[in-house]
């Protein structure tokens, strides 16, 4: 049985500056790192201890990456907190914390125009 997500793709211009904002904005771990040609890398980040993994995969060798946007949620212990910590470190937030009856959650975007969100 499926257990879980284990890579999600999500579009890049360049990959080294998207590891630098995973890394470095958000707080997540390299996990691979690893040749698919000359120009690309089979890049995968995600948050210390988790299992389901960010493929930062290049746009310039996926034909058609404009159709396939990834919708990738991240759960959180404390939305505030991680909102605030994140805010703080640079991630654009294009919703702040929202209450909703299934939970609360904020949407931010990488630096490539990539929409997450955050829920709690």
């Amino acid at each position: 049985m499926i257990k879980q997500a284990g890579t999600i793709a999500v579009y890049v211009d360049d990959q080294q500056a998207s590891l630098k904002f995973w890394t470095e904005r958000a707080g997540f771990a390299e996990v691979a790192n690893h040749p698919m040609g000359p120009d690309a890398f089979w890049i995968e980040v995600a948050p210390p201890g988790a299992q389901t993994r960010l493929v930062l995969y290049p746009k310039a060798i996926m034909p058609g990456w404009e159709e396939q946007k990834a919708a990738v949620v991240f759960e959180c212990d404390d939305i505030q907190e991680t909102y605030k910590t994140l805010s703080a470190k640079g991630v654009r937030f294009l919703e702040a914390p929202n209450q909703m009856p299934w939970g609360t959650y904020a949407r931010f975007e990488d630096i490539d125009g990539n929409e997450f969100l955050l829920k709690q």
